[in-house]
Formats: C-alpha cells, structure tokens, sequence
C-alpha cells in the first residue's frame, strides 16, 4: 500500500508530471535501452518511431497516480496490460530495470524539483504498481500452463503452410513442434511470437484469425511498410521452420449473448473478426458483417465471409471500398460513416458493437457508436498497438486500410 505521506506527495507533484509526462517517457526509453539492451525485444521499434508508446506510457503514469485511491476504476486497463505482458512473457525481473529507469527520467527532467521525498513518493506508487502486475500476470501464466494443451512461456511451433489473403495479407499455419495438443482460445485473442532476426530478438503479438477447434493457430499478417517483422515472416520463414510462439491472450474476445452482433473491420482488422464470426453464427445470434478496404486486391477473407452467408441465413454482409478499381464491385464505397451504418441497425439499445482497425477507421466507429445511442458497455474494441484516445478527430490521419 502506498503511505498517505507518499499519496499526498503524488498529488502535489501529478500537475508537473503531467504537464511534462512526454518528456519523461522521452527520457526513459532511451535510458532505458542504453542501460539494459536486453529488453528491447519487449517493445515494438514503428511503436517507438511514431511516439505512440511513449504516449501510452505517459497517459498510463498519470491515470495511475491520479486514481491510487480508486485502482477499481484503472480495472479495464490493467487487465489490457496484464494480457499484453503475458503475450511477450514480461517476467518479474524486468519490473525494477522499468521502475530505476522511470525516477532517473523524473529526476532527469525535473532536476532540484526531483527531492529524495518525491521520487520516494513515486518510487513507492511504483513498487505497488508493479506488485499488482507481476500478480496478475503470475495467474495468467498459471491458468495457460494448467490448460490441456496448455504451456507457459515460450512453445516451439512448425510454419506448416501459408496462403495469400489478398495482396498485403498472408495467412501463416503453425503446428506444435512436439505433435502435442493446442491449448485452445477465445475468438479475438492473440498469441506473442518471438523471431530472431540477423541476430537480434524480436517479439510481436498478432490476432488469431482461426476459430477455436483447429490442430493449428493461424496467423493472418499484414505487410507492413518499414515492418521488420512483417518483411521477414513474408519474405524468409519458410515452410517448415520454426519459431517460438507463447498462449493465447487478450480479453477482445467474442461474448456469449443472444442479441444482435455488428461486426465493423478495416484493413487488417478483419482477422480477430473471422476469428469470431463462424462461432457467433452458430450460436445462432443475427450477425452484422461490414467490412472496409482499400479495394478488392486488398480484401483479404472474403470468399470465407461469403461461403459462410451463404450457409448461415443470420449472417448480413456489407463491403465498402474506399479506392475501388473499376473492375471492383462493393456494396458501398467511401469511408465509413454513420449514414451506412444506420440503415443496418434496429435497435441501438439491444446492439452488441465490435469494431478493429486503423486508428482514424477507429475513431470514425467510436463516434458512430455515440451517434446511434449504443450503450457503452455494448461496445468493445482494441487497438492493435498501444492503448490511445479515440475521442480526437482524424482529419489529420490518413486511413490506411
């Protein structure tokens, strides 16, 4: 527990911190690498590049401090974390390089402010921090390694086949290496893979794309421009190599429920969504499908979606292409807004509202969730790196799907 002394401390100082929280994450990450390069093969390098993650981390340090008398409420967050750090097996031993990297960047960036009193405050917040992680991730580990099938840590895994989705997706089939059993998952989740690329170790996370029941885990990956990861599972796994991958994580994951479902994707976003679709359409639930890409080179799973509205009559598909070639042919074409989609809904109130992709497709389905009066708790999303606000506007982003 973090002492009142301490609490009253952070108080006074989360104005400053805030105010300056880029600039001390600015700081940590580069301490941080210089100090101990081992961990670097924890952190997404684009992620670094586009500032995102120091963002991420920022807006993660000031929630938490100002909500160290109601950790309830950070409830959601954490639990993204938690999965997040059990995706790339994040191990007790790296909280105290994160946690002295962290008060030199504040001492760092705040000088003579930076008193023994006040990073002890902020150490303190840490340390409690850190404990609660290191517990909920401990029974993540445990509650993968007790599954049949079930591992913990790292598996060896066998590339066993690949197929091309569309002209920038490619779906990758991983057997376990030992012939043993897979652990199974929830559809929406993902599963951590660690390379190793020209001698230096990688992690990633990617969405399942297969439906739980399967003798494989289907990865389907985007090539991503200046991806090192991407470009090197596109271009040299072969078939037959093999990679380490860890269990099923994330709490994205397809409910149980009886009322209607909504499906939004963009891009590459359709991969935890087809992960979900065929179990959500034999539970026999109404099912909404619409699905956003550049254009018809670039829709990847679309003759599944099809065969499966052709055998399943509570499935509805709608396609919208944003650069359709004039061979294409779609259901809609433009961006997504919320005059498409409304015509599709019924009840907002009754509405389960699950949508994946680029950041501004994102942005434009979280303000469509609000302009249809969905109730919140019937909305579910997730970014496909880290955490960020959907409440700013795109008209500076460009979409990518």
């Amino acid at each position: 527990m973090v002492s009142q002394q301490s609490k009253d401390i952070i108080a006074a100082t989360l104005p400053a911190v805030r105010e300056n929280a880029m600039k001390i994450t600015s700081t940590f990450y580069p301490l941080m690498f210089e100090r101990y390069p081992q961990v670097k093969a924890y952190f997404n390098e684009n992620h670094q590049r586009e500032g995102t993650q120091r963002q991420a981390l920022a807006n993660a340090v000031v929630a938490y401090a100002a909500n160290l008398d109601r950790l309830e409420v950070l409830g959601d967050a954490v639990s993204l974390i938690v999965h997040k750090h059990a995706s790339l097996t994040v191990l007790p031993e790296h909280y105290p390089i994160v946690g002295e990297c962290l008060l030199e960047a504040i001492a760092i960036v705040f000088g003579d402010a930076a008193t023994d009193e006040v990073l002890g405050a902020w150490g303190e917040a840490y340390q409690q921090l850190a404990e609660i992680l290191i517990n909920a991730e401990e029974a993540v580990y445990q509650a993968n390694e007790q599954k049949t099938g079930g591992w913990r840590g790292e598996r060896e895994f066998v590339l066993a086949r690949r197929e091309k989705e569309s002209e920038v997706i490619t779906s990758f089939y991983f057997e376990p290496a030992d012939g043993g059993p897979l652990a199974d998952f929830k559809p929406g989740q993902y599963i951590g893979i660690t390379l190793n690329i020209d001698g230096q170790e990688v992690r990633r996370n990617y969405s399942l794309s297969n439906s739980p029941g399967e003798s494989y885990y289907r990865l389907s990956i985007k090539r991503e421009n200046d991806g090192q990861v991407s470009a090197f599972l596109h271009d040299t796994l072969n078939l037959g190599d093999k990679i380490k991958l860890t269990a099923p994580a994330g709490d994205f994951v397809l409910e149980q429920s009886a009322r209607p479902l909504m499906l939004l994707t963009g891009g590459v976003g359709i991969t935890p969504a087809i992960s979900m679709l065929k179990p959500a359409l034999q539970s026999g639930r109404p099912v909404q499908f619409f699905h956003c890409a550049t254009n018809a080179s670039h829709h990847a799973f679309k003759q599944q979606v099809d065969d499966l509205a052709s055998e399943y009559d509570n499935l509805s598909v709608t396609y919208c292409y944003s650069a359709p070639s004039a061979s294409d042919s779609s259901h809609l074409t433009g961006f997504i807004d919320q005059a498409m989609i409304e015509p599709l809904v019924q009840d907002p109130a009754d509405l389960d509202f699950y949508f994946l992709g680029p950041k501004p497709f994102m942005e434009s389905c979280h303000r469509i969730a609000k302009g249809l009066g969905i109730p919140e708790e019937r909305v579910r999303f997730e970014f496909f790196g880290p955490l960020q606000s959907l409440e700013a506007s795109s008209v500076d982003e460009e979409v990518a799907a």
